[in-house]
């Protein structure tokens, strides 16, 4: 850390004890203080306080229960601004780009985290849900999880660089929050790229993803043997992107005729509910790659293996930041190290070996080994 870190952390603190944040709740801490880390509601920035636009058409409340968090990184600037005002200046520039430029009623997603570790409402209404665990509101962030999905953009950029320490406590005071309030748990958290075609939430931070999940586990002091072994994306056909196509791989290795375009189509909808009625798997109205849907089309793979499945591991492989892995279909030296460090981040056996809970990790689910 240099010198000139150390002095704006040491005038972040100063400013953050002293200066007088509108808040939604009274006698809340200020982010960075003890407090705010202390497993109690975080403060939360509400949109009056920080001066939303009100939202251009109603909005809606779900009427589905919320089953994830979908975090985001917002593809702004790494500014090395840590303040308040630029807090503000963010989710006003957020929601301008939402309504304006996308045609959105609101800020799309239901919750903004800054650099400088502030946390802010974005859609509106989506604080007084939370506070009260009712149903979410209906929000704009995944286009097939809108309705089930709490939706957190952070700010930056995160493909080749990790977020601030301030923004990453931050993010998991209000994902420990939100579990609490939905009864939802930390092996619930995933990213964008789980569910749609997107280079969000960055490579970087997704690595960090089996952290933010340990450390939200111990907020909530979750119970080792109350994680699942393996909790898959509950990927269905509202949905798209690189998980997608990973069951499109699958499934034409098992001799069904569909494409690999990472859209979840007519074929493709019907292609996974004929393999769940083929195998005695209840089979789902919308297609809902269920465990035992992904646990009968995955196969272990080794060295010696090679195909449609090895290409499959290869495509997620390189578009999760591996880009040394060349979609061969071999099972080569480039693979098998990738592999390994998902491996060490999903704390597997690092033997290089596609096990079924190195597919899990693979695909974008949490397996039990990483906590």
């Amino acid at each position: 850390m240099t010198s000139s870190d150390l002095t704006r952390r040491r005038l972040l603190k100063a400013s953050l004890a002293t200066a007088a944040v509108s808040v939604a709740g009274a006698g809340l801490a200020l982010p960075g203080t003890a407090q705010a880390h202390s497993g109690k509601f975080p403060p939360i920035i509400d949109c009056d306080s920080w001066g939303a636009r009100p939202p251009s058409s109603p909005l809606s409340t779900s009427a589905i229960a919320t089953n994830k968090i979908i975090v985001h990184h917002m593809a702004f600037p790494n500014v090395t601004d840590y303040s308040r005002e630029q807090a503000v200046k963010l989710a006003k520039d957020c929601q301008d780009l939402h309504m304006d430029g996308n045609g959105w009623s609101d800020t799309g997603q239901h919750f903004t985290v800054s650099r400088g570790g502030y946390i802010m409402e974005g859609r509106r209404g989506s604080l007084d849900a939370l506070r009260n665990g009712t149903n979410q509101i209906i929000s704009a962030h995944c286009p097939g999880e809108n309705g089930r999905a709490i939706g957190i953009e952070n700010e930056g950029t995160y493909v080749t660089e990790t977020p601030p320490e301030e923004l990453f406590d931050s993010l998991t005071d209000l994902c420990v929050a939100i579990c609490r309030k939905y009864g939802l748990h930390a092996h619930d958290i995933f990213g964008h790229w789980d569910y749609r075609s997107t280079l969000c939430p960055g490579a970087a931070f997704y690595r960090q993803f089996p952290k933010l999940r340990r450390h939200v586990a111990d907020k909530l002091d979750t119970r080792h043997r109350d994680i699942p072994e393996r909790r898959w994306p509950d990927t269905w056909r509202f949905v798209g992107g690189p998980v997608v196509r990973v069951a499109q791989y699958l499934l034409k290795a098992k001799g069904y005729d569909v494409p690999l375009d990472s859209v979840f189509g007519a074929s493709t909808v019907a292609a996974v509910q004929d393999w769940q009625s083929r195998n005695n798997i209840p089979v789902d109205v919308d297609a809902t790659l269920t465990p035992p849907t992904w646990e009968t089309l995955a196969p272990e793979l080794g060295r010696h293996d090679s195909g449609l499945a090895v290409e499959a591991i290869q495509f997620m492989l390189n578009g999760k930041g591996y880009a040394e892995v060349a979609l061969t279909g071999e099972f080569d030296r480039a693979t098998k190290d990738a592999l390994q460090d998902v491996q060490r981040l999903h704390g597997l056996p690092r033997n290089g070996k596609v096990s079924m809970s190195t597919w899990c990790a693979v695909t974008g689910g949490v397996v039990r080994k990483a906590f």
